[in-house]
C-alpha cells in the first residue's frame, strides 16, 4: 500500500464523518501490512495521526496529510511520534484549543491530545460502553481500572443507581470528575476512589454488593499492573463483590492472550459466573486475527 492508497483509504473514509470519532485508518489492525504502526483518526474538525514506530515513508506519509487537510474539512492537523518517548505531539495545520473533546453517541470525552501517549480516550472501546449503558439502569456499577471514567459516563447514561470508579491514577479521575460535568450529569451517586485496586478489595467489598462490574485494565503498567499475573487476583475476588445475578464485563486488550485466557480463569476461580458472549468490535478497528484484537467478554452470575 503506497501513500496515495492511504489517501484514497481515508479519503473514502471521512465523506461520512460527523463531529464523532471515527477511525479513518486502522493500521495496527494488520490489515495493512504495510503501514501496520498508523492510525488516523477523524475528531470533528482534526486530523488525528498516530506513528508507533518510524516508518520508511514517514516523510513523504506527513507531506500528503498536510495537503489533505488543506483541502478538506479539518482544520487541524496533529500527529503524535509515539515511538520517540519523551516527547509531545506536534500540530502540523492550524492549533488546538486547550479545552477541546471527542464525541462518542452523544457523550463528550475530554482529550489531550499534545500528550504523545494516551489521549483519555480509547475509542475502540465504544462497544463497550454501548453495552454498558443498555444495561446499567437502576444498576450498582463497579468500574475498576476506570482511567478517564468513561465507562462511568456510559452507566450514568443508561441511568445507573450508582457508580464506584476505581483508579491510582488520581489526575484520570480527576478528568473524569471533569467529564461527568461536561456531559451536565448529576453528581450524586458516583463516587471516584484513588486506590491500589489489589490491595483494597476489602474497601470495595464493604461499599458492595454490585450489579454489573467493568473490569478493564491496562495489559501491562510497571508497577500496577500484569495481565498474565495479575488478572487471576481480581477473578479470585469476583464473587464476594457481586450481587447474586451480577454482570460482569471483563475487558482484554493484550495481542498474546485469547478469550480462553479469561473464560478459563473465571471458570475456575468464580464458577458462579458463567460466559455469555463476546462484543463485537467497532467496524473500523478490523483485525486480521479477532483474537490479537480487544476482547470485550460478557459473564452473568448464576443464582
Amino acid at each position: 500500500m503506497t501513500v496515495e492508497d492511504v489517501q484514497t483509504h481515508i479519503k473514502t473514509a471521512s465523506e461520512d464523518t460527523t463531529e464523532e470519532f471515527k477511525r479513518l485508518f486502522h493500521g495496527r489492525g494488520g490489515l495493512h501490512q504495510a503501514w501496520k504502526h498508523l492510525t488516523i483518526d477523524s475528531i470533528d474538525s482534526i486530523l488525528s495521526v498516530a506513528l508507533y514506530f518510524e516508518e520508511a515513508l514517514e516523510d513523504e506519509l506527513i507531506e500528503m496529510l498536510v495537503t489533505f487537510t488543506k483541502d478538506s474539512k479539518y482544520e487541524t492537523l496533529v500527529i503524535q511520534r509515539r515511538y520517540i518517548k519523551g516527547t509531545t505531539s506536534e500540530v502540523l495545520v492550524g492549533k488546538l484549543d486547550e479545552d477541546i473533546y471527542v464525541v462518542e453517541n452523544g457523550i463528550k470525552i475530554k482529550l489531550n491530545l499534545l500528550n504523545n501517549r494516551n489521549s483519555g480516550y480509547f475509542p475502540d472501546m465504544k462497544i463497550g460502553r454501548e453495552f454498558v449503558e443498555k444495561n446499567a439502569k437502576d444498576q450498582r456499577v463497579l468500574n475498576l481500572f476506570s482511567y478517564t471514567c468513561a465507562f462511568s459516563l456510559a452507566a450514568k447514561m443508561g441511568d445507573a443507581y450508582e457508580v464506584v470508579n476505581v483508579d491510582m491514577n488520581k489526575s484520570a479521575l480527576k478528568t473524569g470528575m471533569a467529564n461527568h460535568s461536561l456531559n451536565g450529569l448529576d453528581p450524586r451517586g458516583t463516587s471516584y476512589l484513588s486506590y491500589n485496586i489489589l490491595k483494597s478489595f476489602s474497601s470495595l467489598k464493604r461499599k458492595g454488593p454490585y450489579d454489573m462490574i467493568i473490569i478493564d485494565p491496562p495489559s501491562f503498567q510497571r508497577g500496577s499492573f500484569e495481565a498474565t499475573k495479575d488478572y487471576q487476583k481480581l477473578i479470585k475476588r469476583l464473587e464476594e463483590l457481586a450481587s447474586e445475578d451480577c454482570l460482569v464485563l471483563a475487558c482484554l486488550n493484550s495481542p498474546e492472550l485469547e478469550s480462553s485466557f479469561i473464560i478459563n480463569m473465571i471458570e475456575e476461580f468464580a464458577p458462579s459466573f458463567k460466559f455469555t458472549q463476546r462484543l463485537k468490535n467497532v467496524k473500523e478497528f478490523e483485525s486480521a486475527d479477532e483474537e490479537r484484537s480487544l476482547k470485550n467478554l460478557v459473564f452473568k452470575r448464576q443464582s
